[in-house]
């Protein structure tokens, strides 16, 4: 597939997504990049995503209360998510995803998603104080 021409806010959006390890929305990426490209629209930050995710350049994490939350790391890793906060966060300390999918014997893994999901660190930490 043809790379889509390069603009000053395609590639602002992909440079905020990629700079950001909080799993961001659309909605997010435009507030950030709103102030300073004021002729941006919410559709245009979409429609640049759509095209991120078909050309693997971004990945999408799923919906996490209702909001698609993107990655601009698209390297194999896993993610826990916040039953609370519904934060998106990089896991670090499990084996590496690789191990997984060598185990599956059903098939030939082509892509994979390993997500926890719990309460965080900082929401069990913040409970604890009340």
């Amino acid at each position: 597939m043809a790379n889509q021409r390069h603009s000053r806010k395609r590639d602002a959006i992909l440079e905020c997504i990629r700079s950001t390890t909080s799993h961001p929305t659309a909605d997010w990426i435009y507030a950030q990049l709103k102030p300073e490209i004021t002729d941006l629209s919410l559709g245009t930050v979409y429609r640049n995503i759509a095209a991120f995710k078909k050309e693997g350049l971004v990945s999408s994490i799923g919906v996490i209360d209702g909001m698609e939350r993107f990655d601009g790391n698209t390297m194999a890793h896993p993610h826990f998510i916040c039953t609370c906060c519904n934060s998106v966060i990089d896991v670090d300390d499990v084996p590496p995803a690789e191990n997984f999918a060598e185990s599956v014997k059903c098939g030939k893994v082509t892509q994979m998603a390993v997500t926890f999901t719990g309460i965080c660190n900082e929401c069990v930490k913040n409970s604890s104080k009340h």
